[in-house]
């Protein structure tokens, strides 16, 4: 079946018509830069531009950077305060006109990684960690999903969060190599292991393709490794729970 994903990013959002058996790409990825004002209203209209863009009609997916819960935002993530509370479903319908299924970010990511890529088949609880804006992360036990385990939101000394010592976002920000980088980001994956305990992590998000230089920083017990999807995994696992939920 081919169903619109949709990833909304705090630097970007993508979308591209995805075949939900295989987990195939059929379309190149159409992406607009996220508003600096990460406002409701102006995200809302450029997810409909990427409707408008595919020429589509039928059920979306969407791929969203904060908790969300029966397609409330519990939180504002990275984007503006003012998602708080906000049903993003709702909204995206409102602006559409088409039913809308919003989960979590790296819980899309997840889903993409488990039902397609290097995750297929693992047992026990993986924990996928998305590297980008934010520090994201997804869970699951047997292959099925623990939604909203976002683990980047751990204070992390100063810092109210550990993603604002430890993301992506900041080594650009701060000019850090990837030794330096990759000490910090070792740093996060040590409270991981300590507080779930999980057997396999694995690793995705942009910076996943760079995965060979900071791999030789990480320094935990439990198994690491990266996700072959990297970038296309928001858009994926995105059409693939609007595909499910639609069952």
């Amino acid at each position: 079946m081919t169903l619109l994903g949709i990833d909304i990013g705090g630097s970007g959002i993508k979308g591209a018509l995805v075949n939900t058996v295989t987990g195939e790409l059929l379309t190149e990825r159409f992406r607009i830069e996220t508003p600096k004002s990460g406002k409701p209203e102006e995200i809302a209209e450029i997810f409909a531009k990427i409707v408008k863009h595919f020429k589509y009609q039928g059920p979306i997916g969407c791929g969203f950077p904060t908790i969300i819960k029966n397609g409330v935002c519990k939180a504002h993530g990275n984007l503006s305060k003012k998602w708080l509370g906000v049903n993003a479903e709702e909204l995206f319908s409102d602006y559409t006109g088409l039913p809308v299924t919003v989960i979590n970010d790296a819980d899309a990511a997840g889903y993409a990684t488990m039902n397609y890529g290097i995750g297929k088949g693992k047992k026990g609880l993986v924990i996928m960690i998305t590297i980008g804006t934010g520090l994201g992360s997804g869970a699951f036990f047997n292959g099925e999903l623990l939604p909203n385990f976002e683990l980047g939101q751990i204070p992390y000394k100063k810092h109210d969060k550990f993603e604002h010592y430890a993301a992506a976002s900041i080594k650009e920000k701060e000019k850090l190599s990837y030794k330096k980088w990759g000490k910090r980001f070792n740093k996060f994956l040590k409270y991981v292991e300590f507080i779930v305990s999980p057997d396999l992590i694995i690793i995705g998000g942009g910076t996943s393709k760079d995965f060979d230089e900071f791999k030789e920083y990480i320094k935990i017990d439990t198994p690491v490794i990266a996700a072959e999807l990297q970038n296309y995994a928001g858009i994926i696992g995105a059409a693939t729970a609007a595909f499910k939920k639609k069952k």
